[in-house]
């Protein structure tokens, strides 16, 4: 039964051959993706691009699908998905170029209030995915940009934190459903706070706790690097080994 569902699997190209490598030839299906990272790091950045590969065909390293965003911050950006499109290789039929509005088309936005409203979102998108599957174009892609925003805005100090996590992975959990009842990818960005007593090592460390650390499948650390380089390390993976990507966000998009 597993194996049968593993054969299922799919996986989006990230625009880039080494970060592709990185994870074994893109972000699959069925599972939770968590970027996390300092702001600039380049997480939306990777969560526009993804949004619009996945809608390529499968021999170009998309799904041919269509994306659900919930935006919680307003990082969204409609120019840049158009940015992005205009900065793909051109289509393999020549009578029909891509077009930025079509795949614009296929995106659909949802802004989130407060943590509540998330959580309702996240279950609305169930809803919406059932009825895209009825078109021709499946939702194949799930992008929360960012998971714990406002989780961590509206749960203060200690005493809250024991209801933070339970809500979390509630979330986590209807987020985790939504991949696996429609084969598609949930990509999700997290935020990073910094650990005062750290004095080896990095000082960063991922918002959520473990219950976001056991639910992600495949936890990515973005950092910037000189220019518009980033490093991509693979934290957290269930079948592959640990390993860093190094890739550019330019204006046409992620590039090795």
């Amino acid at each position: 039964m597993v194996m049968e569902r593993r054969k299922l699997v799919g996986k989006v190209t990230t625009g880039s051959e080494t970060f592709n490598a990185l994870m074994g030839g893109g972000f699959e299906t069925q599972s939770i993706v968590e970027l996390y990272g300092e702001f600039g790091s380049g997480k939306t950045q990777v969560a526009h691009q993804v949004a619009v590969n996945v809608q390529l065909s499968g021999e170009l390293g998309g799904l041919d699908g269509s994306v659900i965003i919930i935006d919680t911050e307003n990082t969204f950006r409609p120019e840049r998905i158009i940015q992005m499109v205009e900065g793909l290789s051109p289509s393999p039929d020549p009578d029909r170029p891509w077009d930025p509005e079509e795949f614009l088309k296929n995106i659909h936005v949802a802004r989130a209030y407060n943590s509540n409203h998330q959580i309702l979102l996240a279950e609305s998108a169930l809803d919406l995915a059932e009825k895209l599957k009825k078109s021709g174009k499946p939702v194949r892609l799930l992008i929360v940009d960012s998971l714990t925003a406002h989780f961590r805005a509206e749960y203060v100090g200690r005493g809250t934190l024991a209801d933070r996590q339970q809500k979390l992975n509630k979330h986590l959990h209807t987020l985790m459903r939504f991949a696996d009842l429609n084969n598609a990818v949930v990509l999700v960005t997290n935020q990073v706070m910094a650990k005062p007593d750290a004095f080896f090592g990095d000082p960063t460390k991922p918002v959520g706790g473990h219950i976001v650390g056991h639910t992600a499948t495949f936890r990515i650390y973005l950092r910037k690097s000189k220019g518009d380089k980033r490093i991509a390390r693979l934290v957290d993976s269930p079948n592959l080994p640990d390993g860093e990507a190094v890739f550019s966000v330019t204006t046409a998009g992620l590039l090795d």
